[in-house]
């Protein structure tokens, strides 16, 4: 019987329980459990695209009922509001508008609330035209997110096919992990691209597909 290749939707798996604790990220996660005790009631989050910062942002939000925005959709105005409770910026390295983050900062500060960044690089790289915005960042402890041991890269791939309703072999991972860049980027990069071929050709995901990817 042909087995058929079907786009489904993707489903992310974003509770604790999906997250893996490792050496990669085991000091950003004790950071992020020590709130409120973080210097100011501030903390970045930072690490390489697709490490997990979104991931742990997320349940960070979730237990203690913190507001989430994106720094590009910030508004000067929604400021005191979001500063009722704790907040969540995501990509605040980014950019965006400076005047509606600073406000948010401030109104942070004055009422006692918590405010968790993430971004890619360190607080004194990230992007920002107002020079009192860009100390602010500056002043930030970063909670980093190293790039993953194969422990945690194992768990990285399985998690992006899960969320793509796609079951694996264990050796597909093995031998995955035996040729690919220890990235995250590179998970997500070779799981995207074993996806689409396995679609395009109509044929079910392994190791005879991923030989040709990768060294064809």
């Amino acid at each position: 019987m042909t087995q058929l290749s079907i786009a489904l939707p993707r489903l992310d798996a974003c509770g604790r329980e999906d997250f893996m604790v490792s050496t990669s990220n085991a000091a950003a996660m004790a950071l992020i459990e020590r709130f409120p005790d973080w210097p100011g009631s501030r903390l970045a989050l930072i690490g390489p695209e697709g490490c997990g910062k979104s991931h742990l942002a997320a349940i960070w939000a979730q237990e203690v009922g913190a507001t989430r925005v994106a720094a590009v959709d910030l508004r000067e105005e929604d400021a005191p509001d979001l500063a009722q409770a704790p907040v969540l910026v995501e990509d605040a390295d980014r950019g965006g508008n400076d005047a509606a983050l600073f406000h948010l900062w401030n109104a942070c500060v004055g009422g006692g609330r918590g405010l968790l960044l993430t971004g890619r690089a360190a607080p004194s790289e990230w992007r920002a035209e107002l020079p009192d915005l860009r100390s602010r960042f500056a002043s930030l402890t970063p909670a980093r997110i190293d790039d993953p041991d194969d422990a945690l890269l194992s768990v990285v791939l399985l998690k992006l096919f899960a969320d793509r309703q796609l079951q694996v072999k264990p050796a597909l991972i093995g031998y995955l992990l035996s040729r690919m860049e220890r990235s995250f980027a590179a998970a997500q990069d070779v799981v995207d691209r074993l996806d689409r071929e396995s679609l395009a050709r109509g044929i079910p995901l392994g190791q005879s597909l991923a030989r040709d990817l990768l060294e064809g």
